[in-house]
């Protein structure tokens, strides 16, 4: 009952602060931060086990649609299922039943709000529930309404979000020549951002990235500068195409477990080391709001593209992840720090 959507408490949360040392080119951090564990060097037994368990992690979630059994997720890992189960309790803090069940739920709620329009029951189905009334009850549990409830809820929110914005969005036309956003306030209305969408078709994108779990918010700058610079000063990575994003909603999973990766673009035939892994971001269509200002805007050009513009497009969310794409050479000012970026959220029709 704060008056903020789900969505707006998501990404003013997790993509806030997390900028501009992206231009920095000095690795070292600032010496009032502590220093972050190394990570495990290449070869590490760590190394391979973190790899093992990513896969794991990567193929639950995209496989949330349908049966996800021991047997075939130890596979994944290429442990045999005895060792596998003790191993990913022991990795992740929680059985692979807990894990399963936590995902399915939060992935689905994430659906409810961002997609109005589809059927409870298939947002149950999508997430490899059998019915409408064991999603029902498990929901009932995790969040303590039902699901249509709830969703009545973000809808709430986010109706209350919009009131008092004086200029609505005005992207139903062709896009203005400037494709950045650019703030309208008057008076002093901050959230007032007049959006230029575009929809394009990006390439699948081979990434090497380094994951941080735990809260977002300040400390995912000092996982930047702290963790990844040193990295990508190391591996020569320093002027590459970089994405930064973040799995999950604070407002829905816990905050020490929600994922971020740190991530650069790489070739395909990139091997990755020194606690870096790699993955592959799916191509297909994406709406894309390129933005240029600080880090406190951000967070409002976030909110305004998933709480006004997409609920208005004819469009909706899929599971593939939204992503910030910091362009190479991308702008910055030290002097008001601002930053160039593009947010990627994937799209399919309604």
């Amino acid at each position: 009952g704060d008056g903020q959507s789900l969505m707006t408490r998501f990404w003013r949360g997790a993509m806030d602060n997390v900028r501009p040392f992206l231009a920095c080119s000095q690795p070292m951090p600032c010496p009032a931060d502590p220093m972050p564990p190394s990570p495990p060097r290449a070869g590490h037994p760590r190394a391979e086990y973190d790899a093992r368990m990513h896969r794991v992690l990567a193929h639950v979630d995209a496989h949330l649609d349908g049966p996800l059994d021991l047997t075939t997720l130890a596979e994944v890992a290429n442990f045999s299922p005895f060792h596998f189960h003790r191993m990913f309790a022991a990795w992740m803090g929680e059985t692979l039943g807990d894990h399963l069940r936590r995902r399915r739920l939060e992935v689905a709620a994430m659906r409810l709000a961002a997609q109005p329009r589809v059927r409870v029951l298939e947002v149950a189905l999508s997430v490899g529930f059998g019915s409408g009334e064991a999603f029902a009850r498990a929901f009932q549990a995790r969040f303590g309404s039902s699901p249509t409830a709830w969703r009545r809820q973000q809808a709430a929110h986010r109706k209350m979000d919009q009131a008092g914005v004086a200029d609505p969005l005005h992207h139903r036309g062709s896009p203005t020549p400037s494709m950045e956003p650019t703030l309208n306030p008057p008076p002093n209305d901050p959230r007032n951002i007049r959006l230029n969408v575009r929809l394009i078709d990006r390439p699948a994108t081979t990434v090497a990235y380094l994951r941080r779990v735990g809260p977002y918010g300040p400390a995912i700058p000092a996982f930047w500068q702290q963790t990844y610079v040193p990295w990508a000063v190391r591996h020569g990575l320093m002027e590459v195409a970089r994405y930064g994003i973040s799995h999950d909603d604070p407002g829905i999973t816990a905050p020490d477990q929600c994922r971020y990766d740190a991530c650069a673009e790489v070739p395909p035939d990139f091997v990755p080391s020194g606690g870096a892994l790699k993955a592959t971001l799916p191509a297909g269509r994406y709406a894309v709001l390129p933005f240029f200002g600080t880090s406190e805007e951000v967070g409002q050009a976030w909110a305004a593209l998933l709480r006004d513009w997409l609920p208005e497009s004819g469009l909706q969310l899929d599971a593939r992840p939204s992503f910030e794409h910091y362009p190479r050479g991308a702008r910055y000012d030290p002097a008001t720090g601002a930053f160039e970026c593009e947010i990627c959220v994937p799209v399919m029709p309604l």
